[in-house]
């Protein structure tokens, strides 16, 4: 399947990077809408699922990264840790479904340069670490994203459970899943849309997850009480390639 504005846009801005995202740990919780009004940029609106508004804790590996066809030295393959949330914008083929950051920790201080300079992206650059790992008996992964913040390592975990499954149309994790742009507020209250392209994911379902982080002081009091409940939903998406657009002003 390819999203739906896809081969309408696809030519209108060049490609600004590539890269593969891999191991995506999603973990899903519910807030207030209240909580996010101040973060939505303009031209925008909150998107909702089933009347559920949503805020992700997202780990996942960048990995190959390209930056205008560029691999950069020491560069090319790191962890990332976001918080985000889900808009949408009506464009000329329809509704573009899409995706707002709170903040995004990279590992490298250039990347999280390029990011607040280029989009006006909240990045931060943190010590970070991650682990894959697996058993056979029975079948499953544990991934875990680590960031140090405050002289104090925080962690979001995922415990797999079955097997590597396509996401049922109209579930939850297509919802979190399948939001094909990005938006960023700008100082002067403008706001940057830009395209992000990668084919449907496969998911592993999760028995067990956990986020220990300083909510507080990372992401602000707003927070505190939705990400310190269990999560609406947790699963860990196999990833793929992906292509990020130029972004366009609005």
């Amino acid at each position: 399947m390819t999203p739906p504005a896809f081969t309408q846009t696809k030519k209108n801005t060049a490609k600004f990077l590539s890269a593969e995202w891999r191991y995506l740990a999603m973990l899903n919780y519910e807030i207030d809408p209240a909580c996010l009004l101040s973060y939505v940029p303009p031209g925008t609106e909150l998107d909702a699922w089933n009347g559920k508004t949503f805020v992700s804790v997202v780990g996942f590996m960048f990995l190959n990264t390209r930056v205008l066809g560029w691999a950069i030295p020491f560069h090319v393959n790191f962890e990332e840790v976001n918080l985000r949330f889900y808009v949408r914008r009506l464009g000329p083929e329809g509704w573009r479904r899409g995706v707002v950051f709170i903040k995004e920790i990279v590992p490298k201080p250039a990347i999280a340069t390029v990011a607040r300079t280029v989009y006006n992206e909240n990045y931060v650059a943190l010590p970070m670490r991650h682990e894959v790992s697996s058993s056979f008996s029975p079948p499953s992964l544990i991934v875990e994203y680590g960031w140090r913040f405050k002289n104090e390592w925080n962690h979001l975990r995922v415990n797999t459970t079955g097997s590597l499954q396509p996401i049922t149309p109209g579930a939850e994790e297509e919802f979190i899943t399948e939001h094909y742009w990005g938006y960023a507020a700008q100082k002067d209250g403008g706001c940057v849309e830009y395209q992000v392209e990668h084919p449907p994911w496969r998911v592993w379902q999760v028995s067990d997850s956990v986020l220990e982080c300083n909510v507080a002081d990372l992401y602000g009091d707003e927070f505190v009480d939705s990400l310190q409940a269990p999560p609406s939903s947790a699963f860990l998406a196999e990833g793929s390639a992906v292509v990020v657009r130029r972004g366009v002003r609005l």
